[in-house]
């Protein structure tokens, strides 16, 4: 997933995109653990996206936080 249809999303969705990523990172170092994978360059491949999905999210936040405030003071 390419980093502008990351920005797309809305947090909710990245929440469980992210959810579904570790889960599958896990069943990848089972069967890397186990001798059983092939391609070795997956686990890189969602460790980057679990990441830049966590970037947008946290970017998400502090904009939210960061226009909380303001709104608060105007009243």
């Amino acid at each position: 997933m390419e980093l502008k249809e990351i920005r797309e999303q809305s947090p909710q969705d990245l929440a469980a995109r992210k959810h579904e990523l570790r889960e599958e990172s896990f069943h990848l170092r089972i069967q890397q653990q186990s001798g059983q994978l092939e391609k070795s360059s997956q686990l890189r491949a969602i460790r980057r996206e679990i990441a830049r999905i966590e970037t947008v999210l946290n970017e998400k936040n502090k904009s939210q936080t960061k226009a909380a405030p303001a709104t608060a003071k105007k009243k």
